[in-house]
């Protein structure tokens, strides 16, 4: 990995190009496109086209875009509940009992967030009231490879929520199927319905609704680009948890922490793909050249070494700082998806760090994305700095309420009065002024 002495480096390195920047510019992206409409236009051309088709044929739209794209005919589109029960079939049952202990672990964490919140309240006549979405669409990535866990990430937190409606759209494998390890996910986190479609088609199709789809009030979860500009570009018609990016990773060392975790940590976000963000920052030279060689030592016993190297080459590296009030810095620059604090007194620094997903402390972060209980859906590409992990306040809003006595109105109307004639709105002010009268 290299290694970075002067901060102006690394705050490049950290910066960079946006997440959508950087997809679009792959050539895979330009190819794939060119495959599938016999021409050249942008990922947001494309995705354009993707979804005012779906908008416009439907079902239709949804079986000819997976032949196409995805290369299969499919009969119908929503799994049956005997391809789910047959599921469990073909899980191993130790994967199931994991699968079952993260549900009841997320589902705590998420009751126990929900009680702290407090919720409803009136106060002197003021207050609000907090309602569950209605219907909330969920996309998990597929196709050849599977997510369990973001299934459980996601449709817990909603579950708890009170949503009455959670349906999954995900990317079929090359075979017509849904993998099983998803379902089985979708089954203990009681999901209502799953269908078989990925990309800016599935995302049409939550937000549009067809006649197989129902349209939803909210979108969440992760994809790759084209699902990322198919979310921006349906904002405003559903609600959006946000535009997810490759992961990232920033691990804070010391003298003391130890060099094996820290090649392990990195290397388990840089796994992830190509475009992932792995970087140590660190006060200690030492720590930071022995990081490097035993990345180099653990990267040969992994089975996606190529991807993992391809990302700690174009976006990872070692920062070496000064002091950790110069990491914290940096940190809370680059806002990352996740933290890792490998220092002594750790925990002193946390009211200190105010752009991050998530702060691990004492634990590695795949702990995080499996089992622990909160969400492993974090806000990436710097968005940390105003927005906030999946939790159970992203499927409530709130409705005002104002209940308020004839003393109040006696107390606040005339205010309310003055300032609506001075901005030359009368009949404001009559409305108030006529019940002032009786």
């Amino acid at each position: 990995m290299r290694i970075i002495r002067d901060l102006e480096t690394a705050k490049t390195l950290l910066l960079g190009r946006s997440t959508i920047e950087f997809a679009e510019a792959l050539p895979g992206v330009k190819q794939r496109i060119r495959e599938i409409f016999d021409q050249d236009m942008t990922p947001e051309e494309a995705v354009r086209r993707i979804l005012n088709e779906v908008r416009g044929r439907g079902d239709h739209a949804l079986l000819d875009f997976s032949k196409k794209i995805d290369g299969m005919g499919l009969a119908q589109l929503e799994v049956t509940k005997g391809e789910i029960a047959e599921s469990y079939k073909k899980v191993d049952k130790g994967l199931v009992s994991a699968l079952r202990l993260a549900a009841e672990r997320v589902q705590a964490f998420h009751l126990t967030q929900k009680e702290k919140l407090g919720l409803d309240f009136v106060k002197d006549g003021l207050g609000f009231i907090v309602s569950p979405l209605e219907r909330v669409g969920v996309y998990i990535p597929g196709g050849r490879a599977y997510y369990p866990s973001t299934v459980l990430m996601t449709v817990i937190p909603a579950k708890v929520a009170g949503v009455n409606e959670v349906v999954i759209t995900t990317p079929p494998a090359p075979d017509g199927t849904v993998p099983a390890p998803t379902l089985v996910a979708a089954d203990i986190a009681k999901v209502n319905h799953v269908f078989k479609v990925g990309g800016a088609q599935a995302i049409a199709a939550l937000a549009y609704g067809t006649k197989s789809i129902p349209k939803v009030d909210k979108i969440c979860g992760p994809g790759n680009i084209f699902v990322t500009l198919a979310k921006k570009q349906v904002y405003g018609t559903v609600a959006i948890d946000g535009l997810h990016g490759p992961t990232e990773t920033i691990i804070i060392a010391d003298d003391s922490a130890n060099p094996v975790f820290c090649a392990a940590d990195l290397l388990a976000q840089a796994e992830h793909d190509e475009m992932a963000s792995a970087i140590l920052i660190t006060t200690s030279t030492r720590l930071a050249e022995e990081v490097s060689e035993e990345v180099k030592r653990q990267l040969t016993k992994l089975g996606r070494r190529a991807i993992a190297w391809q990302a700690l080459e174009q976006n990872g590296g070692i920062v070496i700082v000064t002091n950790i009030d110069e990491a914290i810095q940096l940190v809370n620059l680059f806002a990352p998806e996740h933290l890792c604090l490998m220092i002594k007194d750790a925990r002193s620094y946390i009211k200190r760090i105010h752009n991050a997903g998530g702060i691990f402390i004492g634990v590695p972060e795949a702990i995080g994305d499996y089992i622990a209980g909160p969400s492993h859906v974090m806000p990436t590409g710097r968005t940390a700095r105003f927005s906030s992990p999946l939790s159970v306040l992203d499927f409530l809003k709130l409705s005002i309420l104002m209940d308020m006595d004839d003393k109040a109105l006696k107390s606040l109307g005339p205010s309310s009065a003055a300032i609506a004639r001075a901005e030359g709105l009368t009949a404001h002010a009559l409305s108030v002024e006529k019940r002032l009268e009786q």
